[in-house]
């Protein structure tokens, strides 16, 4: 595909570092000469400086010829602005990233008008996956597919895990939980493990199944842990706007503390049911008296990452249960990981991979299946991608143990109308089933590559 990307910022910096390596034809626009610079000189991109909502920087650009132009400039207006002329102009398909709270609410209406085939919020995408987790706080990462029937949950193995020491068919005789361990990260290994594989402490699991099976599954290895109902939020920016929202839709109390007087205000006016402390988040003192140390969970999610790792170590100290951090450096995760800061999000990977997941799906050839969902974990080394078998092929009717499927791929979970069935041998994949596929191979775009 050729595809134009406005603006090369850091969510557009790593979005032509994906498209690129997923071998699109790819042209990358932006003002800053400097940021530019460090595109051209790693990855095969064309760079042009220049605005992007110029005539002639477009007509360079080959927008009028585009199967795609993505603008994700910091701009809502000026995406939105790019996006129309570059319809206008002929460009097949356009994305924008849409972030100001007004504007999202009446996405719908500007995407009709405006002649959008995608927009994404990264402040209310990062939102909606922290939600996720305190709502189910045993896990440090949830995905969700098959329009939420299917989750994919990744957490930690400490010492003491009654899964520690077994393997996965042991596992499966000794344990009546119906969950599939599809993945494990063993310090800098990532592999899809089989049956005689042994799990050991410091294995970072990710399991699917059904949502019912995964509370079932944390009760029985004795992780359970209730939803959380006290949250405190250190910051007040866009992604604490969107997440107190939802949480206070949810019969959750949330104590937001942010420095800017006029940012308090304006929190006050749009949440009026959240507590908003005027101060600094990080400072000690405010921390104990506004009662760190009895909230369920903490939110760090100021502007910098060091001060958000600095918050969730002494959250930690504080004995809170659940703690989630903000990062916009993605080289910092394995280093907070390492440190033992376990649930970290990224609004710059979020964003870019839901806009990577729906490039996948317009660009996939294959007829007899598209790509509805996808979920890049681990920076990338693997991913969860949701197909919708559209016919007949190859693979349908066939027992998945008589299937030859490449080594790295795993069929994790399939949905069959309002049936979902965590696959076993005698398992068949049929037409119009979602089929969940987990890979450690990068840039899959149909289930027939799975197959020897």
């Amino acid at each position: 595909m050729k595809i134009v990307v406005m603006g090369c910022g850091k969510v557009g910096h790593k979005l032509v570092e994906q498209l690129s390596q997923e071998g699109h034809d790819v042209v990358a626009i932006d003002q800053d000469a400097e940021a530019l610079e460090s595109l051209a000189n790693n990855e095969d991109v064309l760079c042009l400086e220049g605005n992007a909502i110029s005539y002639e920087v477009q007509t360079e650009a080959g927008v009028p010829e585009a199967d795609l132009v993505i603008a994700c400039t910091d701009g809502d207006e000026l995406n939105m602005l790019c996006c129309l002329l570059a319809k206008k102009r002929g460009a097949a398909r356009t994305v924008a990233r849409v972030r100001k709270p007004e504007y999202y609410e009446q996405l719908p209406y500007i995407q009709a008008e405006m002649g959008l085939s995608f927009a994404i919020n990264p402040e209310w995408a990062s939102a909606d996956a922290i939600s996720r987790v305190l709502i189910f706080p045993a896990a440090n990462s949830i995905e969700l597919f098959a329009n939420g029937r299917v989750e994919l949950i990744g957490f930690p193995l400490e010492e003491g895990n009654p899964l520690v020491g077994r393997s996965l068919t042991e596992i499966g005789r000794r344990f009546s939980f119906q969950v599939l361990v599809c993945a494990v990260q063993r310090k800098k290994d990532v592999f899809i493990p089989g049956g005689s594989d042994v799990l050991e402490v410091g294995d970072k699991i990710y399991i699917v199944s059904s949502h019912e099976d995964m509370q079932t599954f944390f009760k029985e290895i004795d992780r359970f842990r209730s939803s959380v109902r006290n949250v405190m939020i250190a910051g007040g920016g866009k992604i604490s706007y969107y997440l107190a929202k939802r949480l206070l839709e949810q019969g959750m109390r949330v104590k937001i503390i942010e420095q800017n007087p006029t940012r308090c205000r304006e929190l006050c006016e749009s949440l009026p049911k959240a507590d908003v402390i005027c101060g600094d988040g990080s400072n000690q003192d405010l921390l104990q008296e506004e009662g760190i140390e009895g909230v369920d969970a903490f939110v760090a999610m100021t502007g910098l990452d060091e001060i958000n790792a600095i918050l969730s170590l002494y959250a930690q100290t504080q004995n809170v249960s659940k703690v989630v951090t903000k990062v916009t450096q993605l080289p910092f995760t394995d280093m907070l990981e390492n440190i033992g800061i376990e649930t970290i999000i990224s609004p710059k990977e979020i964003t870019a991979n839901q806009i990577l997941r729906y490039v996948r799906a317009v660009s996939a050839s294959a007829e007899d299946s598209s790509v509805e969902s996808l979920c890049r974990l681990i920076g990338g080394r693997l991913e969860a991608l949701e197909f919708s078998v559209e016919q007949e092929t190859s693979f349908t009717g066939i027992p998945l143990k008589d299937l030859s499927l490449q080594p790295g791929f795993l069929i994790a979970y399939i949905v069959r109308d309002r049936k979902r069935i965590v696959p076993g041998g005698n398992d068949t994949i049929e037409v119009r089933d979602r089929v969940l596929l987990v890979t450690t191979h990068p840039h899959v775009k149909s289930l027939h590559e799975m197959l020897v």
